[in-house]
C-alpha cells in the first residue's frame, strides 16, 4: 500500500479512528464511514472525507462510491453480520484490498471465506500500526521502537537492484540504517557493503519514522 492509494474505513470506533486519523494526516485520501452522526460528527475535522451512512445498503454503498477506492477497512467487528456484507458489497465491486478486523478466530475464518484479503485480530495490531504499514509501500512489516525511529523490513526497491550499499549511501542522504539481510529464512547482520543487492533479498533497516515515505519512491 502507499500515500498514492485511496482508503476507505468503515466503522469508526476507536480501531476504525486509529486507521482513518493516521491515514488521514499522513496525507492520504481517505473516507471514513459509520452509521452513528455523533461519531461522525466528532471525526469531521479531522477526516475531511467523513460521512455517515449503513454500508451495508447496497444503495448508500453505491452512492459513498465506495467501490472506487483501492483499499477498504472493515472495522464493525461488533457486528458479525455487517461485517461480511460490507466485505461481500466490496468485493463485488471490485475493491482490490479489502482488510477485516474481527473479533475471534471463528469470525477470522468467516471473513476469509467470504472474500477478505487480510483479517485483523486487534488485540495482534493496532490501527496506528495498520495504517503505518499501509502508507508504508514495500514494507512487509514495521515495528514502533519509539514514537521517532521503526524498525522496517522491506523489498529491495527496484532501482537499488545491483547497487551496493557503499554506492546507494542511505546512511548519509536518507538517514536509513540497514541492519540485516533476510533471504528466505536466512537473516545476516554481518552485511558485505560491497555486495550488489538482489531482488530476493529482503532488507531490515532502522530509520526514522518520518523518513520511511523516501525509502518508498526509490
Amino acid at each position: 500500500m502507499s500515500i498514492n492509494k485511496t482508503y476507505a474505513v468503515l466503522g469508526l470506533g476507536r480501531y476504525g479512528c486509529a486507521v482513518a486519523k493516521k491515514l488521514a494526516d499522513s496525507g492520504a485520501q481517505v473516507l471514513a464511514v459509520d452509521i452513528d452522526e455523533e461519531i461522525v460528527g466528532s471525526l469531521a475535522n479531522e477526516v475531511p472525507y467523513c460521512r455517515c451512512a449503513d454500508v451495508t445498503v447496497p444503495e448508500a454503498f453505491e452512492l459513498l462510491g465506495i467501490g472506487n477506492v483501492d483499499v477498504a477497512i472493515i472495522a464493525m467487528a461488533n457486528s458479525l453480520e455487517a461485517s461480511v456484507m460490507a466485505i461481500t458489497l466490496c468485493k463485488e465491486a471490485g475493491v482490490e484490498t479489502v482488510i477485516a478486523k474481527c473479533a475471534c478466530e471463528m469470525h477470522r475464518k468467516i471473513f476469509t471465506r467470504v472474500g477478505a484479503d487480510r483479517v485483523i485480530l486487534p488485540e495482534s495490531e493496532s490501527g496506528t500500526r495498520l495504517a503505518k504499514n499501509l502508507l508504508s509501500s514495500g514494507f512487509t512489516d514495521m515495528m514502533d521502537l519509539s514514537q521517532e525511529v521503526s524498525m522496517v523490513e522491506s523489498d529491495v526497491p527496484e532501482g537499488w537492484i545491483n547497487k551496493n550499499l557503499i554506492e546507494l549511501n542511505l546512511r548519509q542522504k536518507y538517514g536509513i540504517n540497514v541492519v540485516a539481510v533476510r533471504r528466505g529464512e536466512d537473516v545476516s547482520v554481518n552485511i558485505n557493503p560491497q555486495e550488489p543487492l538482489t531482488k530476493d533479498m529482503k532488507l531490515i533497516v532502522i530509520a526514522q519514522t518520518k523518513t520511511l515515505a523516501k525509502l518508498n519512491r526509490k
